[in-house]
């Protein structure tokens, strides 16, 4: 439902545009002066404002100079009774969606709406098609650790060199593999991710090497597996410390001599792929227990990024909850929740086990369950 707000120092005005716009199933909001509407918008979620131009305090095309450096996208439409066609040109050019005299006609202010509403959700639907376009997320967050990540991503991704990822889970390995891909040579080439934890054992070879036809009982056809798929490019092995001996002893022969064999194959094929590897575990502990071999941790960990938990990170929530307030919002078309000062700090102060990916998922949860503001009572309620 589309959230209007309704600047005129006429309160019969503003009874009369409220009246007419709640009907039309429109949130309407008022403000008795151009302060109190500049207060009102900054604070507020409006897909669009009715604005009128000879007020108090603050003028209409003061407040649409101001509104525009705030919000620049929300269309404003200006309103008055002293207008004329010079004043309606001026406020064209400071960047009004359109002019309309008192006593507006009702079929062309809502006409007028409708196109500025249109024109919003274009705006929101353009800013999601771009971000789908662009592919790789940015890394959000300007604390010390995550700084001296994204430095290591600028000195590592154009060189060939293994990079092994640890952290906990939820803390954001991928989106680094996934940079490191996007600003390495390789970048044009796909990257390949292989979940080594949710491939059963006696499968996770046949997926990595591939399998010839006939080389087992359900093997009815050839199949190219992840290190071919990957050839000129990237492969992203996610949690290699739920891989299996038996596949880590290939994947070794692999990174030594450029080269794989098929399941149930003699023939040896060349690949040419960068590996990235990724793990919550402890490996040199994994190394002790005997379920990790020595050598591929060696070969693997050319380079340690270690990404830190987000309770490591408190001084990035903020960043990190604007962008999922942005972000989600821009899914679901709706525009995007205020977030008080005292919910913020509750945000973070929770401990926060699952890492990025649970405050993203309270985030979602607090935008459709909350109110127009999320408030400290709705973090402490929904998280």
């Amino acid at each position: 439902m589309a959230s209007i707000l309704i600047i005129d120092d006429e309160k019969a005005i503003r009874n009369v545009l409220k009246d007419i716009l709640s009907n039309e199933g429109y949130l309407v909001e008022e403000a008795n002066d151009g302060e109190e509407g500049l207060k009102k918008f900054k604070a507020g979620n409006f897909d669009t404002v009715l604005c009128d131009i000879k007020m108090p305090k603050l003028d209409g095309i003061e407040f649409l100079q101001k509104a525009k450096e705030i919000f620049p996208e929300i269309p404003i439409i200006i309103i008055s009774g002293h207008g004329n066609i010079e004043t309606a040109v001026d406020a064209v050019k400071k960047g009004a969606f359109d002019y309309i005299a008192k006593p507006p006609d009702l079929n062309r202010l809502l006409i007028t709406l409708r196109n500025a509403l249109d024109r919003t959700l274009l705006v929101q639907e353009t800013k999601v098609l771009k971000k789908k376009v662009a592919g790789v997320q940015e890394i959000i967050g300007n604390s010390e650790p995550i700084i001296q990540i994204k430095e290591t991503i600028e000195k590592v991704a154009p060189t060939d060199a293994r990079v092994l990822i640890t952290g906990e889970n939820g803390t954001g390995k991928e989106l680094v593999a996934r940079w490191l891909h996007e600003k390495s040579d390789r970048s044009a080439a796909p990257i390949i991710e292989v979940n080594c934890a949710a491939i059963p054992g006696e499968l996770i070879e046949s997926e990595l090497f591939g399998h010839e036809k006939g080389s087992f009982t359900s093997a009815i056809k050839q199949r190219i597996g992840k290190f071919e798929q990957a050839n000129g490019g990237t492969l992203f092995l996610d949690e290699i410390g739920d891989m299996s001996l038996g596949a880590q002893a290939k994947v070794l022969r692999a990174l030594q001599e450029g080269k794989i064999t098929r399941v149930g194959g003699d023939k040896e094929i060349s690949v040419d792929v960068r590996v990235i590897a990724a793990t919550n575990k402890d490996l040199l502990k994994e190394v002790e227990a005997k379920n990790f071999r020595l050598d591929l941790y060696h070969r693997l960990g050319v380079i340690l990024i270690h990404v830190p938990s987000l309770n490591e990170r408190i001084a990035d929530i903020e960043l990190l909850v604007n962008h999922f307030l942005e972000q989600i919002a821009l899914e679901y078309r709706q525009s995007i929740k205020s977030i008080n000062p005292a919910a913020l700090e509750a945000l973070q102060k929770h401990n926060w086990t699952g890492n990025i990916r649970e405050l993203r998922n309270v985030v979602e949860r607090l935008i459709i369950l909350s109110g127009k503001e999320i408030t400290a009572k709705d973090v402490k309620m929904y998280i």
